[in-house]
């Protein structure tokens, strides 16, 4: 059975991920990274906990079959542009370094749609650098998710991104053709798709989401 790491499990999607692993007999261990318990008691968990912008003290724990990177924060949440940045494209890069120096031959990203290293947009650039530095680490199986906006319930309130997400859903009915990838994901559609490519091979390491969409209905 596979082993599988996870940063990022106390988030929506990481959360998500974390379930649909445990349910897995294709699945024996999942090593969690984080810097506070998701509180869940199972044989299949190790959790390592402490400053994830510090990885390169889980060095010797950080082994394993596939890295799953669902990191991410919002400009709400954390308004130092420069915190931000060590949040969303530090600790992806550096995961994606440590994953290469162990021998880890599968690296799983979740970006943003329309990320962009040379976008005028902050959010949008960080994400396309991410990327860039995840391509870096020429890692065999790396695959970057791009999703539109990410559906479903969060524990903490964030107004702005529920009226936002209303709009959306209402919108998913009349965006077809071209459009079609600006349709908001659900987190359980990107974890479907995530562990799909994990399983499988796939053309091309950006994962646009429309394609996510469709790669969620295959598994």
């Amino acid at each position: 059975m596979k082993t599988a790491i996870i940063l990022g499990a106390t988030g929506l999607t990481g959360g998500k991920l974390l379930e649909h692993l445990l349910n897995d007999p294709n699945y024996g261990r999942i090593k969690l990274f984080s810097r506070s318990s998701v509180g869940i008691s199972d044989p299949k968990i190790e959790e390592y906990l402490g400053d994830m912008f510090s990885l390169d003290d889980f060095k010797e724990h950080f082994t394993g079959d596939e890295v799953f990177c669902c990191i991410g924060t919002t400009k709400s949440k954390t308004p130092n542009k420069e915190f931000y940045k060590k949040i969303d494209f530090g600790i992806p890069k550096n995961a994606a370094m440590l994953a290469k120096e162990n021998g880890i031959n599968t690296f799983i990203v979740i970006s943003a749609l329309g990320a962009n290293a040379k976008s005028p947009l902050f959010y949008n650039r960080i994400k396309g650098e991410m990327e860039e530095a995840v391509l870096k680490a020429k890692i065999p199986r790396t695959y970057i998710l791009q999703p539109s906006l990410i559906g479903g319930k969060r524990e903490e309130k964030r107004i702005g991104e529920w009226i936002f997400k209303q709009l959306m859903r209402a919108a998913n009915f009349v965006l077809a053709g071209p459009l079609k990838k600006f349709k908001s994901v659900r987190p359980e559609t990107i974890v479907k798709a995530m562990v799909w490519l994990a399983k499988n091979d796939y053309d091309g390491p950006r994962i646009p989401s429309n394609v996510i969409r469709d790669l969620g209905r295959q598994y």
